[in-house]
């Protein structure tokens, strides 16, 4: 009877025995800056072990294997794990997807596990690397010149790397690059990486400075710059010396971040704020120059409407001249000689208005206005520019009809309207007495007129006939009024970013189909080259085109004036222009 017991408890401990093969993780929510273990634990001994492919992680650790037998009251317990350390190389939700393992002839996988990578989070000190001293240790700090600026005040962001005197960085990447959402940017290029000494928390440090940038605040409120964190390759001490008495050193990997800094950006003050006021902040000088003031009917002067001096000179708009409507003024040729230093923006920014008199005469163009806020004086200035006669010497004198066509000095214009006419001075008498309809030379053209008209329709159904037949010059021609429309539409959304590059790019893409019969699939830059420089186009005109539709991808996701958006614009009507005059059928 015991005898039948013992085998019945040995077939029921047989089959309620599972396999377990699970993957756990030290944490589910870590940042980008910090690592994670995993565990591949199994409860039987297997074979053909095959880890996750770790997509989003990189491996700096392990596999480190581990076995454990233990015997409790004759039962056997057996436990065997591989752990890996991983590091996370971006931020959001991550899988790590299912390790499988063959036991006796089975094979098993664990579950998929589901972790969250955050922002980079206060450093501490990782158990599973070389332990730092006081004083000792690598440090990543970004600097702000500024922490509560005005709109569109400059501030610089630097960003220095710290090493102790006792460790050493032999390499390092980039693992999140800080993003400046609601700032105009600029990096500063650093050409050769120096080390300098200096103090960090009061103690002797080496540091290197990795990257500089200007940033420009566009908006008010607290604004976030998101972290730089870099993974480096470091020596740390272990805290441990050898035989001689000199310290050990240990080699790994440290991941650094600057951290998340907020900036609280004042508005500009409404008090004393000049109704002309369009964004300047700096400290700027105004002119207004012409070519010249005497000229002839017919000829051409350059009225330079320009600021120059040191503030955010590509973020706002140059006021614009207002002149007689005698004389005709054509769209400006906007030019910028800016440079960026790490104090900010200085140089100068220019508009170039060509302007040809019709008529003989003076003519005043009115005085211009230009405010700004000086930072320096914590107010606005405005600045206001002489006003300005053009004197046209020869040409044809101003009309009745023209009206206000010249400001002369002394004289009262003479203004046409509706309500009083001149007095005509000569007659156009007929005579009422008129010849009959019928047989008149009217009569015989009407009467004709059907027979003529006849040709005249058969030729113009055997052309549309033809013109239906070309499928593809239709669909040039649809391309070409597609381009025409989209350029358009960009016109219209000028000063609504979004809306305004993608009318651009979709522009670009009409011309391209008219004009080389292409889809869209087939627009690569290697092949829009390649076909356009067959078709006889300048390899500038070709580059200017394929810089402009590089501008409308990136200009989406970053800061754009209205000054940016027209010259990208008047930059297209250039390129089509140029394109449409070179390339051959």
């Amino acid at each position: 009877m015991n005898r039948v017991i013992f085998l019945l408890l040995l077939c029921f401990q047989g089959l309620f025995a599972q396999v377990q093969f699970e993957a756990t993780v030290s944490k589910n929510t870590l940042g980008i800056n910090e690592r994670l273990r995993i565990d591949f634990t199994m409860n039987e001994d297997g074979d053909n072990f095959s880890p996750p492919a770790f997509e989003g992680f990189r491996v700096v650790g392990g596999p480190n294997q581990a076995v454990s037998y233990s015997w409790i009251n004759g039962k056997k317990s057996f436990n065997k794990s591989f752990s890996y350390f991983l590091m996370p190389l971006k931020k959001g939700p991550a899988i790590i997807k299912s390790a499988s393992i063959e036991i006796e002839g089975k094979i098993y996988k664990t579950n998929p596990v589901k972790v969250t990578v955050t922002n980079a989070v206060q450093e501490e000190v990782n158990p599973y690397y070389p332990q730092q001293k006081t004083g000792e240790g690598i440090h990543l700090v970004a600097e702000i010149s500024k922490t509560n600026p005005y709109i569109n005040e400059p501030i610089t962001v630097v960003y220095k790397l710290y090493v102790s005197n006792t460790a050493s960085v032999r390499n390092w990447r980039e693992m999140a690059s800080p993003k400046y959402n609601d700032f105009w940017s600029q990096n500063i290029d650093i050409k050769k990486l120096v080390v300098e000494n200096g103090k960090y928390n009061g103690e002797d440090y080496r540091y290197v400075v990795l990257r500089k940038t200007v940033l420009y605040p566009q908006k008010a409120g607290k604004l976030e710059i998101e972290p730089l964190s870099l993974d480096i390759e470091v020596d740390l001490p272990t805290g441990r010396r050898d035989f001689f008495g000199r310290m050990e050193y240990a080699s790994g990997n440290k991941t650094v971040s600057a951290g998340a800094k907020s900036i609280n950006v004042r508005t500009l003050p409404e008090a004393g704020k000049p109704i002309d006021f369009t964004g300047a902040v700096g400290d700027f000088d105004f002119k207004v120059t012409p070519s010249k003031t005497t000229l002839k009917a017919g000829e051409s002067l350059n009225l330079v409407v320009s600021v120059s001096g040191k503030g955010n000179l590509k973020l706002f708009n140059l006021p614009k001249p207002v002149v007689p409507s005698a004389l005709e003024m054509y769209d400006p040729e906007h030019k910028e000689k800016v440079t960026t230093p790490l104090s900010g923006m200085q140089g100068e920014v220019s508009d170039t208005y060509a302007i040809i008199p019709q008529y003989k005469g003076n003519y005043l163009i009115k005085p211009m206005v230009f405010s700004y806020f000086d930072l320096s004086a914590n107010k606005y200035k405005t600045i206001n520019t002489p006003e300005i006669m053009v004197n046209v010497m020869d040409g044809p004198s101003p009309t009745s009809g023209d009206n206000q066509v010249a400001s002369v000095p002394g004289k009262q214009n003479v203004v046409a309207n509706d309500q009083f006419q001149f007095i005509k001075l000569k007659t156009n008498l007929t005579s009422i007495h008129q010849k009959g309809f019928l047989g008149s030379g009217l009569f015989y053209s009407l009467l004709m007129a059907p027979f003529l008209i006849i040709p005249i329709i058969v030729l113009a159904r055997k052309k549309k006939e033809a013109i239906d037949g070309d499928v593809v010059g239709n669909k040039i021609r649809q391309s070409n009024k597609l381009a025409k429309r989209f350029l358009s539409e960009a016109n219209k959304q000028m000063g609504n970013k979004e809306a305004f590059y993608v009318a651009m790019e979709k522009a670009l893409h009409n011309f391209l189909k008219a004009k080389l019969n292409i889809e869209t699939s087939e627009m690569s830059k290697e092949n829009i080259q390649e076909l356009l420089l067959s078709r006889k186009a300048t390899p500038e005109t070709v580059q200017n085109f394929l810089g402009l539709m590089d501008s409308c991808e990136f200009a989406r996701y970053t800061p754009a004036s209205v000054g940016t958006m027209q010259q990208d614009y008047d930059k297209a009507v250039t390129v089509i222009s140029g394109l449409e005059k070179q390339i051959t059928n």
